[in-house]
């Protein structure tokens, strides 16, 4: 047998190996790679191949999340695009809704939801304010059933700042809550098998921007360093870098 034979077929034992967790896991940080390497072919088409797999198994919660995580990442990836941004935070909320239910209720699934929600009712000029009010509903339900979720924190911490007027009490508000985030989430682990693990690195990212909005340069370059620390590859945290260093 080939070298090269021998090392596909390790490949394959090891991949029919690993329990359904450790897919789990491999999925997120599929996800979280696209999004922060920008690249929006490799999330559309793990969404595409997550889709399939909803299909075939509509109860896996976990497959499920993970298909709208990755729809959100591509929302976001895609704003400005308009249609095509709206219908993956669409089809974001639609394959949450399961995983909302007064009898289920996952804390993550909510905050997930908020998110699309939030970002959905940005792009939504006449809709956006049933929109919003849903998003608030599905984050105030989350920070309700785990106030130290730092991801339901990050959220709620960046809609508010997205909308509170500069030097404004609810900017303080915001500013600290994202502390707040900050602190939970270096309190957890970045990687995550099956369970969510993610946000790390866009936390830090914006803690990092706050502070330099605040002309706080040596604490922003610390968290901005941080954030790729997280995610080596997160372009959008190496730009903000190099304009830090450039000032």
């Amino acid at each position: 047998m080939s070298a090269a034979r021998i090392l596909l077929l390790s490949a394959l034992l090891l991949a029919a190996g690993r329990s359904p967790a450790q897919q789990g896991g491999d999925l997120q940080a599929q996800i979280l790679y696209a999004y922060h390497t920008e690249d929006g072919n490799r999330l559309a088409s793990l969404a595409l191949s997550l889709g399939e797999q909803v299909k075939a198994d509509p109860g896996d919660a976990s497959l499920r999340y993970h298909l709208a995580h990755a729809q959100y990442r591509r929302g976001l990836l895609s704003a400005a695009q308009g249609h095509e941004s709206q219908a993956a935070f669409a089809d974001c909320i639609e394959e949450l809704k399961p995983l909302v239910k007064p009898d289920v209720k996952s804390v993550e699934a909510l905050a997930l939801q908020s998110a699309c929600y939030s970002s959905l009712a940005g792009q939504k000029k006449f809709e956006s304010a049933l929109l919003r009010a849903r998003a608030e509903e599905r984050l105030k339900t989350a920070l309700e059933l785990a106030p130290d979720n730092p991801r339901a924190l990050f959220i709620a911490s960046m809609d508010a700042l997205g909308r509170a007027k500069p030097g404004s009490e609810q900017q303080r508000s915001a500013f600290e809550q994202l502390r707040v985030a900050v602190k939970f989430f270096e309190a957890t682990s970045a990687t995550s098998v099956d369970t969510p693990g993610w946000g790390h690195a866009e936390a830090y990212l914006a803690l990092g921007r706050e502070l330099q909005s605040q002309g706080d340069l040596l604490g922003a370059r610390n968290w901005i360093e941080k954030s790729l620390i997280a995610a080596p590859d997160f372009k959008s945290a190496q730009r903000q870098l190099a304009l830090l260093v450039h000032r």
